[in-house]
């Protein structure tokens, strides 16, 4: 069987935790960002939104929050240049799955670009709180989006670790 650039895409990428202090491009970001928007929603409705943070006040006053909801002092985000945000309206028809698809495209995406990323969780409870909802305002955005979860995206700052061995029951063939 040939081999296939997609799925090498797919075994190969890894979480990163660690990354190089500089920005990426805005041309990277796009790519990243616009992988995001060609994941399947529900009904099509393309629900959810997509937010890359870039602002350094902002990704501080965000980590805080993640931190506290963990409760840790150090940056859950794991200090990368961007964090990128995929919230949903509450009401929207099946908001996780969506918010789920997009950021596994948008990993997928920085993979095949060359950028770590690693995917962020509580955002659902960084989001129900009112200082978040004040960044909500200040974006503009509607105050009924709940946080589905959250990318941290920057440069790797060293090789991925080689993936572990798939357990041997992991899928079954039904016939």
């Amino acid at each position: 069987m040939e081999k296939n650039e997609c799925l090498e895409i797919i075994k190969t990428r890894r979480s990163c935790r660690k990354y190089r202090p500089e920005q990426i491009t805005d041309e990277e970001l796009k790519l990243v960002l616009e992988a995001g928007t060609f994941a399947p929603t529900s009904r099509g409705l393309q629900a959810p939104y997509i937010l890359a943070v870039q602002n350094d006040g902002q990704k501080a006053q965000l980590a805080a929050m993640n931190a506290a909801v963990m409760g840790v002092t150090s940056n859950p985000y794991y200090d990368a240049p961007t964090y990128v945000l995929v919230l949903a309206p509450a009401d929207a028809p099946n908001p996780v799955q969506d918010g789920s698809c997009i950021l596994e495209n948008m990993m997928l995406a920085a993979h095949a670009i060359g950028l770590g990323s690693c995917w962020i969780h509580r955002e659902r409870e960084i989001f129900e709180k009112p200082e978040a909802k004040e960044l909500l305002a200040a974006w503009g955005l509607p105050q009924n989006l709940v946080g589905i979860g959250a990318l941290s995206l920057g440069y790797p700052a060293g090789e991925p670790a080689p993936a572990k061995p798939r357990k041997a029951d992991y899928y079954r063939i039904i016939k």
